[in-house]
């Protein structure tokens, strides 16, 4: 994977292209980013980098930085922007095997479950389908990844024998690349078992790069925080997600920009959008919210089982589309001028009309209130509730949260 394979993101691929060239490059990184920021490509973009970087102790640090025929050093100037990294990159001979994910210096371990009863789940026994599923999902999540090798509900894990297999490769020469480097995807899964990285994390060998991937700061163990380099990966900009899916997905302008916005900074959650671009959310939002504020209970639960028709990826994209009306609404409720014309730009005739209609139905505590039932919702929904049965309860949970306000029809 190249830097140009990651979406947007400029600011941090200049600066992890200036941290090497100026000799600034930790050996224990954490790239912090949330879902679909782009942290796990970033992360494999610049392993491959920093695989084809010269070392003076390596056999190919030193035929390219070797001495002269006169004895002197020659001095390799590194690349200053991520173009020219790029560049660099696709010159070395190990590069295929780099962005082919085979390469023997660049370590992948991940969150796995145990693939044959009575042996330990290793990420080395994935291998395969972790390259597979980078190459189909490069911006997908744990749970993605989950479903993609089978786990259904069960938990995916980095266990003891999964450190005890990351200290014993890392103990190892390198074999084409100046470093050795270890890519660990969603250390939050890391248990205490993680404190068997601790000395290899503090004082790894020579030339040995960690690069850590999390979603989520506060659920990694303070002992491996405290001594990794935090690179933070900020959220998508829209027009980032937006050139990306007229360019890879091949959409609409128009479509890509509706999407883009509705995503807000999450590429995973532009492409679920884009899956599900035929589904009318629209419609049966407002038909099921006018049957929750006044058609009564005989419509609520026709709506109720139509929405549990849906399967649960669809429902879980009916829930973030309602959340994203209620987000659109509330900034449309205290923006003005210019503001207020970019936020209706980023809205269909029918949305800027719903978004007005919330406006008047509810305050900004019931939206926020309403808006953490969504996403309690959503929550259950991946861990396989009963679709009618929580559809119920948040029809009524919603009736409750609106009914002391102005109730109008929607």
């Amino acid at each position: 994977m190249l830097f140009r394979d990651v979406i947007g993101q400029h600011e941090v691929k200049g600066h992890l292209v200036e941290m090497v060239q100026h000799n600034r490059l930790s050996h224990a990184l954490l790239f912090l980013g949330k879902e679909g920021s782009g942290g796990l490509p970033m992360a494999l973009a610049f392993a491959n980098y920093i695989s084809s970087l010269p070392n003076s102790s390596s056999p190919a640090g030193q035929s390219e930085a070797g001495p002269s025929m006169f004895g002197d050093e020659i001095e390799v100037k590194l690349p200053a922007t991520s173009d020219e990294a790029d560049a660099w990159m696709a010159k070395q001979s190990s590069f295929s095997k780099a962005a082919a994910m085979v390469h023997p210096d660049i370590h992948y371990s991940y969150p796995v479950i145990t693939k044959k009863a009575g042996t330990p789940p290793l990420s080395v026994d994935y291998a395969s389908e972790w390259r597979e599923f980078i190459q189909q999902y490069p911006y997908g999540n744990i749970y993605d990844w989950l479903q993609f090798i089978g786990a259904e509900n069960k938990q995916g894990n980095i266990t003891a024998q999964e450190c005890n297999d990351i200290n014993r490769k890392l103990s190892l020469k390198s074999f084409e690349s100046g470093y050795k480097i270890i890519v660990l995807w969603m250390p939050e899964y890391l248990g205490k078992e993680g404190n068997k990285l601790l000395k290899l994390i503090e004082e790894p060998p020579p030339d040995t790069i960690f690069i850590l991937v999390a979603e989520s700061e506060s659920a990694i163990l303070t002992t491996i925080l405290s001594r990794c380099q935090l690179v933070k990966i900020p959220a998508l900009q829209p027009e980032d997600i937006e050139a990306s899916l007229i360019t890879k997905a091949r959409i609409e302008a128009d479509k890509a920009k509706l999407i883009a916005n509705a995503s807000e900074g999450n590429y995973r959650e532009a492409l679920h959008q884009l899956q599900h671009a035929d589904e009318d959310y629209y419609n049966l939002l407002r038909e099921w919210l006018n049957a929750i504020l006044r058609s009564g209970p005989i419509a609520q639960v026709k709506q109720i089982e139509e929405i549990a028709r849906l399967g649960r990826e669809a429902q879980k994209q009916f829930l973030r589309y309602f959340t994203h009306l209620l987000e659109q609404a509330l900034r449309l409720e205290v923006s003005t001028g210019s503001m207020q014309e970019r936020v209706l730009a980023a809205m269909s005739n029918g949305e800027q009309d719903f978004a007005v209609k919330l406006n008047k139905a509810m305050g900004l505590e019931q939206k926020e209130a309403i808006a953490e039932e969504l996403n309690k919702a959503a929550y259950y929904i991946e861990r396989n509730a009963n679709a009618k049965i929580l559809f119920h309860a948040l029809t009524i949970k919603i009736f409750h949260i609106v009914k002391n306000g102005v109730v109008v029809s929607v």
